[in-house]
């Protein structure tokens, strides 16, 4: 999972307020710090932000596009609700769309790309699961999977990714604290950034394939034995 997801603020001189109001909003959203169903109140949330009302009306209109937020006339913009269903729906796009970025990376990234990955591979190897936070574990993993998205060089399936690895995101979030192997899904990024770093499309994208449907599984089954 997905900086489409959990990423830093950063400098916000060099982002436009709407661009700040959305991604802690988001980063809200992903963490279910606003949890399914509540309402999202603009003036409400321009006082949290210290952010203008417009800005933050033009974060909730890309949440919705991001399926984070629902609007409904008369009535309010809600943060959307997390369904089993949405599970394997998603999943099934993943399993289709994070093999093709994971064999386009593996072919097409350049040099300097691999070289950061190599970076976040580093990471992920030093990486103390059992002291980390939440926070901190769904940011690794967001570095993983974007890290892919952007080194397969194609911006239109880097933002359907994101999209989804952020719904993905939403949904690991609340089971995170039942899923038995934590460990195991952190690590079998390892074989997965090695594959794309070495340029091999074929095992890159079985990885990624794996990985998803591991995803996928684990979290069926913390759901249902809930």
């Amino acid at each position: 999972m997905a900086t489409g997801t959990l990423a830093s603020i950063g400098d916000a001189t060099r982002k436009s307020l709407a661009d700040v109001a959305y991604e802690r909003l988001r980063d809200r959203l992903l963490m279910l710090e606003i949890k399914p169903g509540d309402i999202l109140n603009d003036e409400q949330l321009a006082k949290e932000l210290e952010a203008g009302r417009t800005p933050v009306r033009e974060a909730l209109k890309r949440l919705e596009l991001d399926r984070l937020v629902i609007t409904y006339p008369r009535r309010g913009t809600f943060a959307t609700r997390v369904e089993v269903t949405d599970l394997a729906f998603i999943s099934e796009i993943r399993a289709q769309l994070e093999p093709l970025a994971a064999a386009r990376a593996a072919r097409v990234a350049s040099a300097a790309t691999r070289d950061q990955l190599r970076s976040v591979m580093r990471a992920v190897e030093d990486f103390d699961v059992s002291a980390a936070s939440v926070v901190e574990t769904l940011r690794l993993d967001a570095s993983v999977h974007q890290g892919i998205y952007a080194a397969a060089a194609n911006p239109h399936l880097e933002d359907i990714l994101i999209r989804y690895d952020n719904l993905a995101t939403r949904i690991w979030c609340m089971v995170l604290d039942r899923l038995p192997d934590l460990e195991h899904h952190v690590r079998e990024h390892l074989d997965l950034l090695k594959a794309v770093i070495d340029g091999k499309e074929d095992e890159a994208a079985e990885l990624a394939r794996v990985h998803v449907n591991g995803f996928e599984r684990a979290v069926r089954q913390a759901l249902f034995a809930a």
